[in-house]
């Protein structure tokens, strides 16, 4: 796979014998990787996604002339295979450093002497990754998988309400944990025992709007002590609009407590502990809604990268497997398409010495 995408082969006609048909679980950043990465390879990925646009929880949030990066905060690189991809989408436009001011916060700011790696977000949302990583491959928003069947040699993917989606040669889940055990409990009940073990922590999501900037002294924070984990000032971010918006996590424990609240009175509460937290009164906002992320970060993330199944040609990926990062996510979806493709090559070799 190459930094840039490449154009799939979709000519007419083309069935098996062209490469694999697979359907790919969730349009989040490991479900687009996987699935760029087999398009390139010449296979017929066929991404499902329930919501109504990609990102999963690189997602951004419109109000207006607002925008919220209200999942994903920021990432860093590590890796040398995703070091590459980075390089090439800052050259693109797609992801910049993010040089903002970060403190502990409890009841007064303290700068943090940072020597972590640089941080990039992407632009002009954390969602641009993903809307560039999908160009164009075959995405169907809207959908929700809820059933998969063995049917001779090939899977039939189902929706909730029984209508048939497609069949095909490979199935990749990039659903979180708990939400892929379900799935795959009778179709790869292997894989779903493993997800199952993985406990994903909730978070609940504040977005906060003002008509004055806030004079803090910091554009990221993590809380201590508090309901909140993080906070950030967005606006900061490059690429995003100038008006003074706000993010603000719950801590993974206060979300679970209230995991299932009102949403108005989620964001209430959070921004009182934002005001509480800083040790000053905040004014009124001129915008407050909130988002729950049921499952939003492992608790323990697996060690393997991906986790497969050779006898159904079943992949699962995602945060939880092989680390709980936006970087994480990527190479989880890497190596899940590199278990496609092997299972594709031996499939092939298989087939010629059939044929001697």
């Amino acid at each position: 796979m190459t930094e840039k995408n490449k154009t799939p082969d979709r000519s007419a006609g083309c069935g098996v014998e062209c490469g694999f048909h697979v359907a790919v679980i969730g349009a989040g950043l490991s479900g687009l990787a996987c699935a760029r990465i087999l398009a390139d390879h010449g296979h017929r990925a066929r991404v499902f996604e329930k919501s109504r646009g990609p990102g999963g929880r690189m997602s951004t949030r419109r109000a207006d002339h607002l925008r919220f990066d209200h999942g994903a905060q920021y990432f860093t690189v590590r890796d040398p295979l995703f070091e590459r991809f980075v390089a090439s989408w800052r050259r693109d436009g797609l992801v910049a450093r993010w040089n903002g001011r970060l403190a502990k916060l409890d009841r007064v700011a303290v700068e943090l002497n940072d020597d972590s790696p640089q941080r990039f977000v992407g632009v002009p949302g954390m969602n641009a990754i993903c809307k560039h990583l999908a160009g164009d491959l075959d995405v169907a928003f809207d959908r929700s998988v809820s059933r998969l069947e063995r049917e001779g040699e090939r899977w039939c993917v189902r929706c909730e309400d029984g209508s048939e989606l497609g069949r095909f040669d490979a199935v990749v889940v990039s659903a979180p944990a708990p939400q892929c055990a379900t799935l795959l409990a009778e179709a790869a009940p292997g894989i779903a025992a493993r997800a199952a073990e993985v406990d994903m922590a909730p978070c609940w999501a504040a977005m906060v709007a003002f008509d004055d900037a806030l004079d803090l002294g910091f554009d990221g924070a993590f809380v201590q002590n508090s309901a909140l984990s993080w906070v950030a000032r967005n606006t900061s971010k490059p690429g995003r609009p100038a008006a003074e918006a706000w993010v603000l996590h719950g801590s993974p424990e206060w979300s679970r407590d209230h995991l299932e609240i009102d949403g108005e009175d989620a964001g209430r509460r959070l921004f009182g502990a934002f005001a509480e937290a800083g040790g000053q009164p905040l004014p009124e906002p001129s915008h407050l809604i909130a988002h729950r992320w049921r499952f939003a970060l492992p608790v323990e993330p697996l060690t393997e990268t991906c986790l497969f199944d050779g006898d159904f040609t079943v992949v699962a990926c995602g945060d939880w497997c092989g680390g709980p990062r936006v970087e994480g996510a990527f190479l989880s979806g890497c190596a899940a398409a590199g278990r496609v493709l092997a299972a594709r090559d031996e499939a092939d070799v298989a087939h010629e010495d059939r044929l001697r």
